[in-house]
């Protein structure tokens, strides 16, 4: 080793240290100036600790959380939601029932027990139910970590399995407490006269108003059915509002994912590829999990001479605009670590990445850093940095955040121009319209090549998974709240017609359709929907506006205006309209069934 040393590229070692105190950055930053004091001076290069290796590792699962918790959130509102609306239902249905069993002397303790435990029992059924598909579900992606890790057989913890379901029962409990201690407070002889009619009186003001609008009488009917029963009506409407939230938060997600993956990587945007030398020399990232005195940056492999490269890719037909590129290890200011320059050459303006604020790299003397570099030196836009790369070192001016999702080591962006001892590696060719990639990487291939350089067409990125799996999952849980909603609104509908099926009779038996009667109960729920989709749309853009920034912070970066703003009208329009389409779908099944009841049936029903 030592006879491949040289003036630019010295021999260095690399140390492993256990300390006694090393759980915040804190202790391990008293630990490593400790360190820096017992060594001869200028020994220590760089370091690297463990809570940078777990950082780093955190950052491929840690975006997925908040968003996560959002749904998780959301799934757990709407479920108190439908619990209450399923016993408050049961409880206005039931009223002659409960006067009786008061009437034998059931105390109100124990009416409130049994319609808790009305609700418990088939909720443990489905919790039993849905931690076993957890568990099963959770399998793959277990044998995924356990391949990406290398660790041993991974399972889900045991106290999940315990707690997940005593919380779930709770939550189940308490939402169905409140309309339980409702029928416990019921008056027997109230309850036992009252029946199921529903109060005297109400919602006649809301018949009246709705009667003047010029719309059939079987739609006005529906129209202002909700408001004999407003408490239904409002859980109703919470149901449809918060799978509209679902559906707007869900779809500005993708939405934010599919930009990023648009913008994460400017390299991918380039036709064709142009190796000069030998790419990323020295540049790589230390071994994972270990602290280190890296290797001084030394000499890069000779490879094809970069003005022959560039006078072969300016005389090549097709050639719009290229840039040359290289990577290297430098030494920043403020920064423990190695931290990797990418610098530029020529007109890099299609490679720039997403900027946060600022602007990218126009010049000589500037840098663009992305968020984490500026939150972990403290800097920020305007501020100048030294860096040093192969015993030069150049005064650099911020003027640039940048969106930056790389988990490896620091990358900071600078021009080719303030290093000159370095040149381009690699140059990112863009071609004309109508001129195919491969065809032109052939043609500008026979020229390179005999320069002692390569020429590759580029392809699609492969690294866009985490983004495919975020959005499948966002898909998967939307649909299955809107499906929560649907099964909400179909509850609530069930009951209102049930409890109507009189007047549903008597209304056929001067002369209302099927067709009219359909009409009837969709109406019913068709206002709601109108208001529950204008309401959610709005809490959903709110919910996406929020949570997106959070996993932006875990990853590190503040976020581009490109990635939040990805509403347009029409999709808006479409999701207020959403509302609706929950509603009704979730009224059609009770729709038909009224449709088809014989009249003297409903006629007999009471």
């Amino acid at each position: 080793m030592r006879a491949l040393a040289s003036k630019n590229s010295p021999v260095t070692g690399q140390m492993l240290y256990r300390f006694d105190s090393a759980g915040t950055k804190e202790e391990i930053a008293a630990q490593r100036k400790k360190l820096a004091a017992a060594v001869p001076s200028a020994a220590l290069l760089g370091s690297e600790s463990w809570l940078d290796t777990k950082r780093a590792a955190d950052q491929g699962a840690a975006p997925t959380i908040p968003f996560l918790i959002a749904f998780g959130v959301l799934g757990i509102v709407m479920s108190v939601i439908i619990i209450g609306s399923v016993i408050s239902g049961a409880v206005g249905t039931g009223l002659r029932r409960i006067g009786v069993l008061k009437a034998i002397g059931f105390t109100p303790a124990e009416v409130v027990r049994a319609y808790v435990a009305q609700a418990l029992v088939p909720a443990g059924a489905g919790i039993a139910l849905g931690v076993g598909l957890g568990n099963v579900l959770a399998v793959p992606l277990l044998e995924d970590t356990e391949s990406v890790y290398g660790t041993a057989s991974l399972t889900v913890a045991w106290w999940v399995d315990l707690v997940v379901p005593a919380a779930a029962l709770l939550v189940v409990a308490l939402a169905a407490l409140v309309p339980a201690l409702r029928a416990g407070r019921l008056r027997t002889v109230e309850a036992i006269a009252v029946g199921r009619a529903p109060r005297t009186g109400r919602g006649r003001w809301a018949h009246r108003a709705v009667g003047r609008l010029p719309l059939p009488r079987a739609v006005t009917y529906g129209l202002a059915s909700p408001f004999a029963h407003p408490v239904r009506t409002l859980a109703m409407l919470l149901a449809v509002a918060f799978g509209t939230i679902a559906a707007t938060f869900a779809l500005g997600l993708t939405g934010s994912l599919n930009v990023v993956g648009e913008i994460q990587d400017p390299e991918e945007h380039a036709a064709v590829t142009v190796l000069g030398g030998v790419p990323g020399a020295n540049a790589g990232p230390s071994p994972a999990g270990r602290s280190r005195q890296p290797q001084q940056t030394g000499q890069k492999p000779v490879g094809a001479d970069p003005a022959k490269m560039r006078a072969a890719i300016d005389a090549q037909p097709g050639t719009s605009s290229y840039y040359g590129k290289t990577l290297e290890d430098a030494t920043v200011a403020g920064v423990s670590v190695p931290v990797r320059a990418a610098l530029y050459q020529g007109d890099a303006g299609s490679g720039a990445y997403a900027m946060i604020s600022g602007h990218w790299i126009t010049g000589r003397g500037q840098l663009v850093v992305p968020s984490r570099f500026l939150e972990r030196t403290g800097t920020e836009i305007g501020d100048t940095v030294r860096v040093t790369l192969r015993q030069h070192t150049a005064s650099l001016r911020i003027v640039g955040e940048a969106f930056d999702t790389s988990d490896e080591q620091l990358e900071i962006h600078a021009d080719l121009a303030d290093f000159p001892a370095l040149r381009p590696d690699v140059f990112l060719v863009d071609v004309k319209p109508g001129v195919l990639p491969a065809e032109y990487a052939e043609k500008l291939a026979a020229v390179v090549r005999p320069l002692g350089g390569e020429v590759m067409a580029n392809s699609s990125s492969e690294g866009e998974n985490t983004i495919l799996i975020l959005e499948a999952m966002a898909v998967l849980l939307t649909l299955m709240l809107v499906s929560v909603a649907g099964l909400g609104v179909l509850n609530s509908v069930v009951l209102d017609t049930r409890e109507r099926v009189h007047d549903l009779g008597v209304c056929k038996a001067i002369g209302m359709t099927p067709r009219q009667t359909v009409s009837l109960v969709l109406a019913s729920v068709a206002g709601i929907g109108v208001v529950g989709g204008l309401l959610g749309v709005p809490a959903g853009i709110a919910l996406h506006g929020y949570v997106l920034p959070v996993m932006g912070h875990a990853s590190d970066t503040e976020l581009p205006p490109s990635v939040l703003q990805v509403y347009d009208t029409p999709e808006l329009v479409l999701l207020c309209l959403a509302g609706i389409v929950i509603a009704v779908l979730g009224a059609l099944l009770p729709a038909g069934w009224a449709a088809r009841a014989r009249t003297a049936t409903a006629l007999r029903t009471e």
